[in-house]
């Protein structure tokens, strides 16, 4: 297929995009805007700094052939420096794909995913919204507002009681969020393969397997092993509660048969499940209130959050010039 009339799917796709529709570099993770489209060049302006760049046709053919020329996928570490606007304006057309987990992009078959992270013809709601029977969500959220409300930096300087806020809410997060993994790990199961990795946007999983083993009854093993010329006595030895079963008939301590050693640590006695859903409601409220400034602010400060944990977990290179 020429280069012209896969630019000019390009385009059309360009076009259908929103004012708003902001995408994401693969390698700086910088985000930026479409703010012109023509003929010859694609123009854009980067969000933090404001700068405007103008990305030229003759470019994008480059990238193109070498795309195209590659057996893998072409290296994102061969672009020239700053260039990394260019593979994420191309992921926008329905055959390119970039994989930050390899650090490439790719042709493909298939329609793919692009760089786009942000379109405003989608609302904050549909964007975000609280799951059903998810109770990670409640306990994450009620953990995320003590941790805004504390300065955690120093736990020795905190109330005993916010101690107590911070392990049982870190304690119910663990738990329900195990028992979730575990509710996800069950659907995912059915469409891994082995030795075949899956990547997301923050890691990847593979699927794997597990051998367990437990022995047989008693005389059938012994007599197995008997069979072939070992003694039982090589393989018997002392059952722990077989021990304890004696010792609650005979005076003999503990001391004489265990080696105990003791050690202490803190144990979630109760919680208290009105106090957590009369704040969660309230931080709700808080979040539902989307007009108020606050609640910007909020989301705001999410979003950041999540730009940083995409910063830390993708692939991230220093760019090589190659002409």
């Amino acid at each position: 297929m020429p280069f012209s009339v896969s630019w000019h799917t390009l385009l059309d796709e360009l076009d259908d995009l929103s004012e708003g529709a902001e995408l994401i570099t693969p390698l700086s993770h910088d985000r930026f805007r479409i703010t012109d489209v023509q003929e010859h060049r694609v123009v854009v302006r980067f969000t933090e700094t404001g700068n405007q760049r103008p990305l030229q046709r003759d470019q994008f053919e480059t990238l193109y052939r070498r795309i195209r020329e590659a057996d893998s996928g072409f290296d994102l570490d061969r672009l020239p420096p700053d260039a990394d606007s260019y593979p994420a304006v191309l992921s926008l057309h329905p055959r390119f794909e970039i994989d930050e987990q390899t650090g490439t992009i790719t042709e493909k078959d298939s329609e793919t995913a692009t760089q786009l992270v942000n379109d405003d013809t989608e609302t904050d709601e549909s964007e975000r919204a609280e799951p059903d029977e998810v109770d990670v969500y409640s306990d994450a959220l009620l953990l995320v507002d003590a941790l805004e409300r504390h300065d955690v930096s120093d736990l020795s300087e905190l109330e005993t009681d916010a101690l107590v806020n911070l392990y049982t809410l870190c304690s119910d997060v663990q738990r329900n969020a195990n028992e979730f993994r575990q509710d996800v790990a069950d659907v995912l199961l059915d469409r891994l393969h082995h030795d075949q990795p899956v990547h997301g946007q923050y890691g990847s999983v593979q699927r794997t397997s597990r051998r367990n083993r437990s022995l047989k009854d008693d005389e059938e093993v012994l007599a197995a092993l008997e069979d072939e010329g070992i003694d039982r006595e090589r393989v018997t030895s002392v059952d722990s509660s077989k021990v304890d079963e004696a010792l609650e008939v005979m005076e003999l301590s503990e001391p004489a048969v265990y080696e105990i050693d003791e050690s202490e640590y803190v144990r979630k006695a109760e919680v208290d499940e009105d106090v957590k859903e009369s704040r969660l409601q309230g931080l709700k409220d808080r979040l539902a209130a989307s007009e108020e400034e606050e609640t910007g602010d909020l989301r705001r400060e999410i979003e950041e959050l999540e730009d940083r944990i995409d910063d830390l977990t993708s692939f991230s290179t220093g760019s090589q010039l190659q002409s």
